[in-house]
C-alpha cells in the first residue's frame, strides 16, 4: 500500500491470509461432506434446534419462525458464506465486504451458541469475529491483494510550478 511501512503491510497480509484460511478451513468441509452439516441429520439442524431451546427474545423468534422452516436455505448460505469469505480474504478481493460477512456469521454463531457476552469473545467464534472485524476496518486487502488494483491511485503527474513575470502595480486606495 502506498505510504504504509513495509512491515505493517506484511503483517496485514499475514493477518488477512490467516483469517481467510480460518474461514476456508471451516467452510470447505461443509461442501466436501454435506451429510455432516446439512439438515435434517447434520450439524446445522442440531445447532439450530439447540439454539432455539436456549435463546430468548427476538433472536429466538427469528430462529423458530424464519430459520427453522427454511433451514436448508440457511445451511447453504452458511457454508457458501464461509467459503466466499475465505476466498475474499485470501485473495484480498473486496476485503471489507469479506470481513463484514465474516462478522455477521461470527455474531450469529455467538448468539446461537449462547456466548453472546464478553466471555464469549475468547471462544473460537469470538476469534472469528475479531479476525473478520480487523479485516473489515483495516486496509488489509491493499497490499498484495486484488483490492490494491481496484483502489484509485492519485494522479502521478508532477505539479510544475510556473512563475510569470508581471509588473507589480503600486497599491491604490479604493475609490470613495
Amino acid at each position: 500500500m502506498i505510504g504504509m511501512r513495509p512491515a505493517v503491510s506484511g503483517w496485514l497480509l499475514i493477518f488477512r491470509v490467516y483469517a481467510g484460511a480460518f474461514w476456508l478451513v471451516h467452510g470447505i468441509p461443509k461442501f466436501l461432506n454435506p451429510a455432516m452439516f446439512m439438515p435434517p441429520n447434520g450439524y446445522m439442524g442440531q445447532m439450530i434446534a439447540r439454539a432455539a431451546q436456549t435463546s430468548t427474545g427476538s433472536y429466538h423468534d427469528f430462529l423458530v419462525n424464519t430459520v427453522t422452516p427454511n433451514i436448508g436455505v440457511f445451511a447453504e448460505l452458511v457454508r457458501l458464506g464461509e467459503v466466499l469469505t475465505g476466498i475474499s480474504l485470501i485473495l484480498g478481493f473486496l476485503t471489507p465486504l469479506g470481513g463484514l460477512v465474516g462478522c455477521f456469521l461470527a455474531l450469529n454463531y455467538l448468539a446461537a451458541s449462547g456466548e453472546f457476552h464478553w466471555s464469549g469473545l475468547g471462544t473460537l467464534n469470538g476469534v472469528a469475529l475479531a479476525l473478520s472485524f480487523f479485516c473489515m476496518v483495516l486496509p488489509a486487502g491493499r497490499f498484495a491483494g486484488i483490492d490494491a488494483l481496484l483502489v484509485r491511485r492519485p494522479n502521478a503527474r508532477a505539479v510544475k510550478a510556473e512563475f510569470v513575470d508581471e509588473p507589480i502595480a503600486a497599491p491604490r486606495a479604493p475609490p470613495d
